[in-house]
């Protein structure tokens, strides 16, 4: 294989790569990759590792046979100036205490909020809720965009702020703010939905379903394995539709409020949100089905799987199951895959099958350990009862 070729491929197809290097680890290509943070900051881009995952390494992956694919890459920003001194002022030891709190790597001035120090969209809202409240600083992911290592935040903190008052911050206040939005119910349409996919399904994928006693009658949240564009649909016909009239779908802005997609949105009781704005409004949003005794529908890896592998899973179903104490129903979805990978534009007739197991009740867990015991549910169904030809 070309690694030059790669290379020129991976900077052709997103503009926030401006240096990438290809090299062979493991007799696979793996790519260091420096992000363009000027673009990235023209284009308010907060998930920055998000971007560059799925919309330059895995778009290069869709094009190219196995031997070719990307099995690794690493983000890197040491281009970055890599070393400021440390201010002595009780604001700085204030917010570097409380970043520190939500990363598991040193904090250091030049730290990049997220590629650095790991944040994801829990703890920007964390970081955002706890500069606003303690130095009265509203920052929004916009304005964050341009700030996004701990020494710029810093100035902008201490340029801008009213008070000094550090306080702690707890995601049930957040999530219960007031919040002008009402659930948009569509059970005619949901009914329909179930109707036609059901049977088509059936015969079309020799769908194969079960665990449904598994779910239930109080409200819970529902987290599927995602292989395929298919997997909402395949929900649609999979829960019964006592469950799926009082259940609402967790979807992202980006693909289901284009044009073409809203109709579905608008008619198919999803909740949208969008990882690079408003974050914190989306997941207030995506509390209002749990507070209305309705079910929330999360697919727990936040995207696609590219190679049938598990995903890592974003733990903001967790959080969710602990601050309103609401069990958990895994779901595996195998087949879908086969059925429809990404990069593929019509479904072939590939065996599908759909198991809910057994409900995780959040009682005395952590976000982390209700995460991962989630994901060792549906490992462990995969591992032990694995789909059939």
């Amino acid at each position: 294989m070309d690694l030059h070729v790669i290379k020129k491929r991976i900077l052709a197809l997103s503009p926030f790569v401006k240096k990438v290097s290809v090299v062979i680890h493991e007799n696979h290509p793996f790519a260091l990759i420096y992000p363009d943070f000027e673009a990235l900051k023209a284009a308010h881009i907060v998930n920055i590792e998000n971007e560059i995952r799925w919309y330059a390494v895995e778009l290069y992956n869709m094009e190219v046979d196995e031997e070719s694919k990307i099995r690794g890459y690493e983000i890197i920003t040491k281009t970055l100036p890599n070393k400021f001194d440390e201010p002595d002022d009780e604001l700085y030891n204030a917010l570097k205490s409380y970043i520190g709190t939500l990363s598991n790597t040193t904090v250091l001035p030049s730290s990049h909020i997220e590629l650095d120090l790991g944040f994801d969209s829990l703890n920007y809202v964390e970081l955002f809720t706890f500069i606003q409240q303690s130095f009265g600083v509203f920052i929004d992911e916009m304005t964050f965009s341009n700030i996004m290592t701990v020494q710029e935040l810093y100035q902008y903190v201490k340029h801008h702020h009213h008070h000094f008052n550090p306080v702690d911050i707890k995601w049930k206040e957040i999530l219960d703010e007031p919040l002008d939005e009402e659930l948009s119910y569509s059970p005619y349409m949901m009914f329909t939905y179930k109707t036609l996919f059901l049977p088509l399904f059936k015969l079309y994928f020799r769908l194969e379903i079960s665990g449904q006693k598994n779910i239930p009658s109080s409200p819970c949240i529902i987290t599927p394995s995602h292989q395929s564009m298919l997997d909402g649909f395949l929900m649609a016909a999979a829960l019964p539709y006592s469950v799926l009239k009082q259940s609402f779908f967790l979807a992202f802005e980006v693909i289901f409020g284009s044009p073409r997609m809203r109709p579905i949105a608008n008619n198919g009781q999803m909740i949208l949100i969008d990882v690079n704005r408003n974050l914190k409004q989306s997941m207030q949003r995506a509390t209002l089905p749990l507070k209305a005794g309705k079910n929330l529908i999360i697919f727990p890896e936040g995207a696609r799987t590219r190679d049938r592998e598990l995903l890592e899973f974003k733990p903001f179903f967790a959080m969710l199951s602990q601050e309103y104490n609401i069990p958990i129903v895994p779901v595996v979805i195998d087949g879908s895959f086969e059925a429809l990978r990404a990069g593929m534009l019509f479904p072939r007739p590939k065996k599908i099958k759909i198991t809910f197991l057994e409900p995780i009740h959040p009682e005395g867990l952590h976000y982390d350990e209700i995460t991962q015991q989630v994901k060792e549910a549906i490992e462990n169904e995969m591992k032990h009862n694995p789909l059939s030809p």
